[in-house]
């Protein structure tokens, strides 16, 4: 088996300018959905040491991907614009460019459209680098050093991006490393990085800066590799060398499929709409009602469902796709089954054969249940 040693040159599918992913290449090593679930939930291996191979959208999701960007192209346009602003009134106008650190890889494509935001209509400078973050293991700490330490950005102009907060897991993840990482480089009288994250879309009220708390079908959202560049997750096992990035695979196979810059250029042709733009400042009240309401839900749906671990409820519409398409879902909640947001959830429901349920009381449109596996004649725990 080969290993290709990562560079700061990899940009998959994107423009150069618009995406630069610290990731390390691997060949892939492809199990099974059902296979992956299995290791997971049985203990044998961490979500993060293993890989399915994606499959080509179908022609009828693909539609269904086309419909969601005619109808939310405009308006995720309009709060990258906002969250830019944001971020302008938060770290200021300078020669110095933004550092954008997005979370691979849902946060990928908003690290590139936040990008062009702020070069191509606010006069500020930025760059984008893409980083991979893995629960209990925390952020790629060799690419932190890198850009540090090699390419010498300045901590203060740093943020990390992110598409959208669910139950706040990898917010959490985000914060505790980067803390421990910090201690370690003062410890070392190195410069710090700092802890604050921006979203578009803050349903679980964890981020520091938001576009907004309300739960929609983000397009990107619901694609996986062929909107983010034809890169898969990240990866983290014995493939990837030590001290070099986390890994990932490249789908080179799915490139006649792929959407991701036809997607970052039909946003960006309206991210000069200025009209509609609103100055939005992300406040503690609002990050603590979706935090109650986040809260108060998952604590309901695990009662009446009788869910033993908290980490097999995926609440709002990408992290219940993200179930549908990489995960062995349970059962689907939708808040309304004839809202449009949901339609693609509800054609994989029916590809998968997975039970729907109406519950008109969720604060967001959709939450799957990833299904407690049984092993030995029992249930087993979830790891991830």
């Amino acid at each position: 088996m080969t290993t290709m040693v990562a560079t700061a040159t990899l940009h998959g599918s994107y423009q150069p300018d618009d995406c630069r992913f610290l990731l390390t290449p691997i060949e892939g090593q492809f199990l099974s959905i059902e296979e992956k679930e299995r290791r997971i939930q049985s203990g044998e291996a961490h979500y993060s040491e293993m890989i399915h191979r994606e499959p080509a959208p179908s022609a009828e999701y693909l539609t269904l991907f086309d419909t969601l960007c005619t109808r939310y192209a405009p308006r995720l346009a309009r709060e990258v614009r906002q969250l830019a602003r944001q971020l302008l009134l938060e770290y200021g106008r300078s020669e110095a460019p933004l550092v954008l650190i997005s979370l691979v890889r849902a946060g990928t494509p908003v690290g590139a459209l936040l990008r062009r935001a702020l070069v191509d209509h606010e006069e500020q400078t930025a760059a984008h680098y893409s980083v991979s973050i893995i629960r209990d293991r925390g952020i790629d700490r060799a690419a932190l050093d890198y850009l540090l330490d090699d390419v010498g950005v300045s901590p203060s102009r740093i943020v990390f991006v992110d598409a959208w907060t669910a139950k706040g897991v990898i917010t959490g993840e985000l914060k505790r490393d980067l803390n421990h990482y910090n201690a370690a480089r003062r410890s070392r009288q190195q410069s710090e990085v700092p802890v604050r994250l921006a979203v578009i879309s803050d349903i679980g009220g964890t981020a520091d800066y938001a576009a907004t708390y309300e739960d929609y079908a983000i397009p990107s959202g619901i694609l996986n590799a062929t909107v983010s560049g034809l890169v898969s997750r990240s990866v983290l096992n014995d493939q990837v060398p030590q001290g070099a990035f986390h890994g990932c695979v490249i789908y080179d196979e799915l490139a006649e499929h792929d959407q991701s810059q036809a997607f970052i250029e039909r946003v960006a042709a309206h991210l000069g709409d200025s009209a509609a733009i609103r100055d939005v400042v992300t406040r503690d009240d609002d990050r603590l009602r979706q935090q109650a309401l986040m809260r108060e839900m998952l604590s309901q749906i695990r009662k009446d469902y009788a869910v033993e671990d908290i980490n097999h409820i995926k609440p709002g519409i990408a992290e219940a796709t993200r179930v549908m398409l990489r995960r062995v879902p349970a059962l689907l909640m939708v808040r309304d089954r004839e809202h449009p947001d949901v339609e693609h959830l509800l054609l994989l429901a029916e590809e998968k054969e997975v039970p729907v349920i109406v519950n008109d009381d969720m604060p967001f449109h959709a939450c799957a249940l990833i299904k407690a596996l049984e092993r030995d004649g029992r249930r087993d725990e979830a790891t991830q």
